[in-house]
């Protein structure tokens, strides 16, 4: 089992840069396949970027794609979401999870994931 806790949210002017983090504790951080989703009111959790045990390989919405980067830092138990050039769309909920390897499943789809951590709000003004 593995806990997660995201940091780093908070309210940015359009055109701006937040940084989320995402620390992990428990099990071997390496053991886990990791993503972000989003959840903006009224709406469903949708994917945002994902990335792979080794860090090896990424995915990313088309949405963000561009402006958005995933990294993650397996010495430190963590994985970041670079946010720039954020639009006041960008605005939710942001949660990290995990999926303990093998994988099992597609990574942008959030059935695939075991673990959630409680989110971080961003918000975007215009």
């Amino acid at each position: 089992q593995v806990q997660l806790v995201e940091s780093g949210g908070g309210l940015v002017q359009a055109g701006g840069s937040l940084r989320l983090s995402c620390a992990a504790s428990g099990r071997t951080f390496s053991d886990y396949d990791m993503g972000w989703f989003r959840q903006a009111p009224g709406k469903e959790r949708g994917f945002v970027a994902a990335i792979r045990w080794s860090g090896g390989y990424t995915y990313y919405a088309d949405s963000v794609k561009g402006r958005f980067t995933i990294s993650r830092d397996n010495a430190k138990n963590t994985v970041y979401l670079q946010m720039n050039s954020l639009k006041p769309e960008d605005t939710a909920v942001y949660y990290c999870a995990a999926h303990p390897r093998p994988l099992a499943g597609s990574l942008y789809l959030a059935q695939t994931y075991v673990y959630w951590g409680q989110g971080t709000q961003v918000t975007v003004s215009s």
